[in-house]
């Protein structure tokens, strides 16, 4: 499974570090690669993930989800 995870609220390294690790806390996300410029992350797992999940991992360290693809 893999997500394109578009994210408003990061300004600089700190707010992506704090974006990955959020998201590298659900269950079967293999890899995170966060784009500050582009405002996105990408997210993949060895299981389906449900939008709400990443959604409520990326809102609980302090950031809005815009969309997920």
């Amino acid at each position: 499974m893999k997500k394109q995870v578009f994210i408003e609220g990061m300004s600089c390294q700190h707010c992506v570090n704090r974006v990955a690790e959020a998201l590298k806390e659900i269950a079967g996300v293999k890899t995170v690669d966060v784009d500050l410029k582009g405002k996105y992350a990408i997210v993949e797992a060895d299981r389906q993930i449900d939008d709400g999940e990443i959604e409520n991992a990326i809102e609980e360290a302090g950031y809005d989800v815009v969309k997920i693809e």
